[in-house]
Order: structure tokens, then sequence, then C-alpha cells
């Protein structure tokens, strides 16, 4: 019997545009793939193990041509709209008290400063969780398997009463390989309000 939630937040509730910030980034930067420099300053970043100011130094002398501002444009344009029938099935599960609620996303300061500046319900979204993972103040990502251990040790939860939901599949495959539940959530033809109806097995 499931009985805690964690959910991804991007391409969960938030909507992303992955294909099309890759894309952007390539393009302005002039690059065919990110370098291994980019890679290595971006995962240390969203662990939180690098600050703002470091990061955007990176990329301010690594691309000298571009402003701040524009390497901020860049930074940010993956994340697009938060429909809001997403929060309310968010509110009416919290509400109905029936599972404990964790948030567990890979993400970074910047982004979520961008995000608390454009969807004027992040606080209210954000008080349906019981707990409120992110990776740059846990220092841990997805899909090293001690972030799972974390949460897992951290609230008592035992794996296989709790279910994972996540767009990302080596992420969900990482949570199985604890004996987590997961739902590799599809966001091109899913949607997270019809869980209780995908994963009906779960929770019958």
């Amino acid at each position: 019997m499931i009985k805690t939630i964690i959910f991804d937040f991007g391409d969960v509730f938030i909507n992303l545009d992955k294909v099309g910030a890759l894309e952007l980034a390539l393009h302005q930067f002039k690059l065919e793939n990110f370098t291994d420099d980019m890679l290595r300053i971006n995962e240390q970043y969203e662990m939180g193990l690098i600050s703002n100011t470091e990061f955007l130094n990176f990329y301010n002398t690594t691309f000298p041509e571009h402003s701040t501002e524009k390497i901020l444009d860049i930074w940010n344009a993956i994340l697009k709209d938060f429909p809001h029938h997403r929060l309310e099935f968010l509110k009416e599960l919290s509400e109905s008290n029936a599972y404990k609620l964790i948030l567990l996303s890979n993400t970074n300061d910047l982004h979520i400063e961008f995000v608390k500046s454009y969807v004027p319900f992040f606080n209210e979204f954000k008080s349906y969780f019981d707990l409120f993972y992110l990776s740059h103040e846990i220092h841990l990502r997805k899909p090293n398997a001690n972030i799972y251990e974390f949460v897992l040790n951290e609230n008592n939860l035992k794996a296989d009463e709790t279910l994972f939901v996540d767009d990302t599949t080596e992420n969900t495959d990482a949570a199985q390989k604890l004996g987590i539940h997961t739902w590799n959530i599809n966001p091109a033809t899913e949607d997270v309000t019809t869980l209780f109806k995908t994963k009906e097995e779960l929770f019958s």
C-alpha cells in the first residue's frame, strides 16, 4: 500500500522545454554540444557546490560576447508555464491527508528564483508538500542512489510503500533499484492529475 508519494517538479507540475532550451543554448554559444567543463559546472551548480556568482562568472568568462542578462535568459529558457489544474490536483491531494507528499527536484537557485518571479502561487504550491527537497539545497542529485536513500532514511520510509513520479527514465530506474514504485511520466502524452487512474493498481 502506498503511503508516500514523491514528485519531481519539472515536466510533472511545471512545463519544460528541454529540446528548445538546448537548441537555443547551442545556437547562442555557437557549439555543437556542451563542453565537459559546462556539464561539470552545471552539475556542480545543481548540487549547490558553487554559488550563483561562481556559476555566472564561468559563463561570463567562457562566453564574454554575452551579457549576464543574456546568459540568464538562455539559462532560464527551459522553464515554461505551470498549469493551474495541477495545483488544484495537488491541493486536493494534500487536503485529503491520505499520503505524505514530498517534492524531489534537480534544480538550482537561479531557476527557482525565476519560477517565483512569474508563478504567483509558488508558495502555495510549496505549502502542499510535507517535505520540499531541492538538489542545490541538499547537495545531492538524481539519479544518484544516495539522494533516494537520503529521502527514505530522513523520513523513515519503506521503499515498497513509496511511489516516485518523474519524467526522466534514468531517475525512475535508479529509484526502482531501491525497491521504490515509480511512474515514469511522459509529459507529451500524460498528466500528473491522472495519477490514480494511471497507477490504479498501486492504490486499489
